[in-house]
């Protein structure tokens, strides 16, 4: 009898941190096992020990690979922040989760003697580098190559000037975090600014004593005119928004495409199905069953695209003008948009009975949703009509107008008769249903707030979503089969350190989360099930969103977590986001549709600087975006200082408490020195405040009733007072002296301040999809 042979023994842990540490994160569990000839017996054990060095901090997932903790990804978007004793430049990660990676790494910044001086940044600027981990050398372990500056340092101060008597000045400034700091401007420092201009000052000089000094270097607008709010976020961010004259030459130079090299679609009757506001229709849809004996019940659904690359040509004016601003910008009160209004607004809007060209995905479903084949066709179509979301919704619920009745048995039917297919897919896809209604401002004439609604989630918005995603999933899998470069969007999973503290939260509200196996957003699901009509449902939704990763774009592919999806890439808006402009040309390269393809040069490295590029111009538009509701909303309420509010805890730190208020959903501070009486310490894993002697506390999620105490306006910041009473916390042991417990943070709070503190207001992460 012959004995087994035995297997390749399991590599120990400090064996696979070096393997881990010489593979620059690009190691994951199948190079590891394959490394090490493990079979599928042992890969489970390897999973163990993964999980274990990463719980002891020694290494991390990312992006569906494991790297030493605290190490870079191969490209990353830095900000230059000094010298080193040598003169070299010194740069930190801009996008780094302090609270799950620790302090951000330094990046000694190599620059070769043979930059361009494009390509060398300096103090305070923003630049693409390419990192590579070295040898520790006083304590940095990191170096890294320019590779394009983004941006270049802006040495000044944004601020709204008020006029003094003595001809001087003084400026308020429009950050939060410099709220309470004014800077003095003296009389020959104006540069003719007058009372209310938001202007950029140059700090010149901090004196003994006083405030410091700043001169006005430009007028930037007046507060007192219209859309004088979304200004204000425009240049804080630095977000470009004039666009140079040969790029509007050429949008206005640029002729409307024709049947040439294309399919000619304009007998299908497509329809788009937008807001009711929206001024550029990129996406139009059609659906019929499909006649195939072999799939009976299945339908095929075209969506169709702008061809936006037909006039945006790879390298051209209009080109950099968008790859410079990534995305389009959506303020309350106006758009900031990422091509002009001759390409967004006309030439690539899909208007009725109009000829457009555009990129058609054609789908088969079968009666299930699944998707079984799809092709892409570039094409010359005209919809047949313009259609809002509540206007077809109207038309399926019985209520069709003049519009929509002729087209009730040829459009409208049979395209819900095919989402209602889809939603068999997803609801087996299960992909994470997070309840977090969106807050809409409706602004007055004069672009002050009216009122703010939540508008009304309808089954028109879900059809086009699910129709948006399978004609993304579509364009992601046709260029991976084609082997041509592509940028995804991609969505990480929670990382073990946010799943830890998920698992302690809902610990405290009676609810496990499995500490082993793969976690599916089903689970997530389910637990949101759970609390479904409870009064911790919101709290449960917010706090599963904050453990969420964030969504970005990247040359590799590590999936969509919060869809379920295994590879998705943006294709349906070109108009609006670069990402989907460049997976256009992709197609186009793929299938061979025209000589405007992406460049046979471009590969997975140049698509992997533009994905750092425009997840950075994201980023940026979302607090941009944030931002001027908070000032809107700020300047609505200025006038109601010492009304009371209902509202929700919306978080909860060492400082005190966030609340959302029910009617607006604005956001203010509750400092902790003004929750009562008692010693309050910060309990992290139930998010609360908790009253040492009493057991008082008020946790994320719980109702309030808040009074305005301090509106700050020009910074979007509000200050409010609790009024109602905290809910009591079971005590864990009877009632003695008070003493100080390790790994707490206590605020003794006596009477409250008669002079307001300066507001302040949390930084939040958004954009989890």
């Amino acid at each position: 009898m012959t004995s087994k042979k035995p297997g390749p023994a399991l590599p120990s842990k400090d064996e696979l941190v070096a393997f881990v540490e010489q593979h620059g994160g690009n190691a994951g569990t199948r190079e590891i096992a394959r490394a090490y000839g493990l079979k599928n017996a042992d890969r489970a054990a390897l999973k163990t020990m993964l999980r274990e060095l990463a719980h002891e901090g020694r290494i991390e997932k990312y992006r569906k690979k494991m790297r030493r903790t605290g190490a870079l990804p191969e490209v990353v978007l830095a900000d230059i922040t000094g010298r080193d004793a040598d003169g070299e430049l010194i740069a930190t990660p801009t996008d780094w989760d302090e609270e799950e990676h620790g302090p951000p790494p330094q990046i000694r910044v190599h620059v070769p003697r043979r930059a361009r001086p494009a390509e060398i940044p300096g103090v305070g600027d923003r630049a693409l580098l390419r990192t590579e981990e070295i040898e520790a050398e006083d304590g940095l372990r990191h170096r890294g190559r320019p590779i394009k500056v983004i941006d270049r340092a802006r040495h000044r101060v944004l601020g709204v000037f008020r006029a003094l008597p003595d001809g001087g000045g003084r400026l308020v400034p429009v950050d939060k975090k410099s709220l309470g700091r004014e800077l003095t401007i003296r009389a020959d420092d104006t540069g003719e600014a007058r009372e209310g201009d938001l202007v950029a000052v140059e700090v010149k000089r901090f004196g003994r004593f006083g405030q410091p000094n700043a001169k006005v270097k430009e007028r930037l607008g007046s507060l007192a005119s219209e859309r004088a709010v979304s200004l204000i976020a425009i240049h804080a961010h630095g977000i470009p928004h004039v666009f140079p004259r040969e790029v509007l030459e050429e949008a206005e130079t640029a002729r409307p495409a024709t049947l040439e090299g294309r399919e000619d679609w304009r007998e299908v009757p497509f329809v788009t199905i937008d807001p009711v506001d929206a001024k550029d229709h990129d996406d139009a849809v059609f659906a019929r069953a499909d006649t195939s004996p072999d799939n009976r019940g299945g339908f095929v659904i075209d969506v169709a695209i702008a061809d936006v690359a037909a006039y945006v040509r790879p390298g051209s004016a209009l080109d950099r003008a968008a790859l410079e601003r990534g995305n389009s910008v959506y303020f309350p009160d106006r758009v900031v948009p990422m091509l002009p209004e001759r390409i967004s607004n006309d030439l690539c809007s899909l208007r009725p009975l109009e000829d457009r060209p555009a990129l058609v995905a054609r789908m088969v479903i079968d009666a299930d949703g699944v998707k079984r084949s799809h092709t892409f066709h570039r094409v010359l179509m005209r919809s047949v009509a313009r259609l809002h979301y509540g206007q077809a919704q109207a038309a399926i619920d019985g209520h069709p107008d003049t519009v929509t009745a002729p087209l009730m048995g040829l459009v409208l039917e049979p395209l819900w008769a095919a989402y209602a297919a889809l939603k068999r897919a997803r609801q087996e896809r299960s992909p994470l249903d997070l309840e977090l209604p969106e807050r809409k401002i409706l602004l007055k004439p004069d672009y002050t707030v009216e009122r703010v609604i939540v508008p009304q989630r309808l089954d028109a918005h879900r059809l086009i979503e699910e129709f948006m995603i399978l004609a993304n999933v579509a364009a992601a899998e046709t260029l991976e089969r084609a082997r041509t470069p592509l940028i995804y969007r991609v969505h990480d999973e929670p990382t073990l350190d946010k799943l830890s503290a998920l698992r302690d939260f809902l610990a405290t509200i009676d609810i496990a989360l499995p500490k082993s196996g793969a976690l599916r957003p089903a689970q997530f699901n389910r637990i949101l099930a759970r609390v479904k009509g409870r009064d911790v449902e919101a709290l449960v939704n917010e706090v599963v969103l904050r453990s969420q990763a964030q969504a970005e774009y990247a040359a590799e592919n590590y999936g969509h977590f919060g869809l379920n999806l295994r590879r998705y890439a943006h294709f349906t808006s070109p108009i609006r986001r670069y990402a989907d402009l460049v997976v256009h040309r992709a197609l186009i390269r793929a299938r061979k549709l025209g000589r405007d393809g992406l460049s046979e040069s471009t590969d997975t490295a140049a698509l992997a600087e533009i994905a750092a590029k425009i997840s950075a111009a994201e980023r940026r538009a979302m607090a941009a975006e944030r931002e001027t509701v908070d000032r809107l909303i700020a300047h609505h309420l200025a006038d109601r200082i010492g009304a009371t509010f209902s509202g929700r805890v919306a978080g909860a730190t060492r400082a005190g408490l966030f609340v959302k208020l029910d009617e607006t959903g604005a956001d203010g501070f509750v400092p902790a020195a003004t929750l009562g009486r008692d010693y309050y310490r910060y309990d992290e894993k139930r998010h609360a405040m908790v009253g040492e002697a009493t057991g008082e506390s008020w946790r994320l999620g719980d109702s309030v009733t808040v009074k305005l105490v301090e509106a700050a306006p020009v910074a979007g910041a509000l200050r409010f007072e609790i009024v109602s009473d905290g809910r009591i916390e079971p005590r864990g042991r009877t009632r003695g002296p008070r003493r100080e417990p390790k790994g707490t943070d206590k605020r003794r709070t006596g009477p409250r301040r008669e002079t307001p503190r300066p507001a302040a207001k949390r930084s939040t992460r958004r954009s989890r999809g």
